[in-house]
């Protein structure tokens, strides 16, 4: 249970009431957008989903009393603190940090196919009107050209050492399947002894792509469509391979279906995916699809048909088995994928049309 709101801070010169343990970053998300305390703090390394650690730098606000400034994200509240998020100083070293970022990076702008958070850098390369070519130097990170794997393009060129992909695959996968190897300039993100992705404990669950702020890490099947020129919608939709129910946005060009994206508001899911539902859609525009009822013709062969067709025939097909067989021939499975409403129409499909109890669920297998 929450402590009553009996806390308070200044943040840019607007009292604001907190709960202990809250982070300074935390209250200033939740300032209302008319508020003077809404100005956004910027961040590279932080995700709303793992434990904070502070190593972009670019959270850092002033605190009054404290002889540096501190990481936001990182920095608990307490009492009378006086907090400034947007000073000109502030905004000047979070502008040097950016251009040496940028820097670095082969590129800024990156196709947002790339991953959900795939924009961040560009985006705030851009709120800064950041010069990219300021600084020069060593380069850290190298692509891992030789892992073929369908799902993961690993494009260390674009790394910037957040580690978001190895945190959210510890904290919220649990898979430790990616690490970080070697120190400073030659620090790598990587596998157990280097290797590629099938060789590891990886699941294909790609969340280190959709937590990857700069497309480092990239959806390869969604990038099949990067030659398109249709413009990009998102739908919300449910994953149906299973009965969690996670939420799913649809990306799509034109009437195609390009990549699957997790919701990160989700409230079964919150972000997160399997392998099949990030990456198994390829059957929705396959050719073999069928499209249309096929039923059996007078010499056996299957043919296309109209539902009011299909429908009867699948009638007559039932009641053919319990008039020649009794009640009992009849065993329906329903699947645990489908909604509630049909799982409630399957059971009485065969409890009130065949007077059984010869019902279950694919859930159990």
């Amino acid at each position: 249970m929450l402590k009553k709101l009996s806390n308070q801070i200044s943040i840019d010169d607007r009292l604001v009431e907190f709960t202990e343990g809250e982070t300074l970053y935390q209250i200033a998300q939740r300032c209302p957008t008319n508020d003077p305390c809404s100005h956004p703090i910027p961040t590279l390394c932080y995700d709303d989903r793992l434990d904070p650690v502070g190593s972009c730098r670019l959270c850092v606000v002033e605190v009054d009393g404290f002889r540096n400034p501190v990481a936001s994200c990182t920095t608990k509240a307490s009492p009378g603190m006086v907090v400034q998020t947007q000073t000109d100083q502030i905004e000047k070293y979070r502008q040097t940090l950016l251009e040496m970022v940028a820097s670095e990076n082969r590129q800024i702008e990156v196709d947002p196919l790339r991953g959900y958070a795939s924009q961040e850098l560009s985006s705030l390369i851009e709120q800064y009107e950041v010069r990219t070519d300021r600084f020069s130097g060593h380069q850290s990170g190298s692509s891992h050209q030789t892992d073929d794997n369908p799902f993961i393009l690993r494009d260390y060129d674009l790394c910037i050492s957040c580690y978001r992909c190895v945190r959210v695959c510890a904290e919220q996968e649990g898979d430790y399947a990616i690490n970080i190897m070697n120190r400073g300039f030659e620090s790598q993100i990587t596998t157990e002894f280097n290797t590629i992705l099938k060789d590891s404990a990886c699941t294909f669950c790609g969340q280190c792509v959709q937590t990857c702020p700069t497309g480092a890490l990239a959806d390869k099947k969604a990038l099949r469509a990067v030659n398109d020129d249709s413009e990009l919608e998102k739908t919300r939709s449910v994953c149906s391979y299973c009965g969690v129910g996670c939420s799913v946005d649809l990306v799509t060009k034109s009437d195609r279906v390009v990549a699957i994206q997790p919701a990160m508001d989700g409230p079964a899911n919150q972000g997160a995916l399997c392998v099949k539902g990030q990456f198994a859609f390829d059957f929705v525009h396959h050719p073999d699809r069928l499209k249309v009822p096929l039923v059996r013709n007078e010499n056996g062969r299957l043919e296309e048909s109209s539902w009011e067709v299909a429908l009867d025939r699948a009638a007559e097909g039932f009641q053919k088995a319990k008039d020649t067989y009794g009640r009992h021939s009849v065993y329906g499975v329903a699947s645990g994928r489908a909604p509630i409403e049909a799982a409630y129409m399957m059971q009485k499909f065969i409890r009130a049309g065949f007077g059984t109890n010869y019902i279950d669920n694919c859930s159990r297998a």
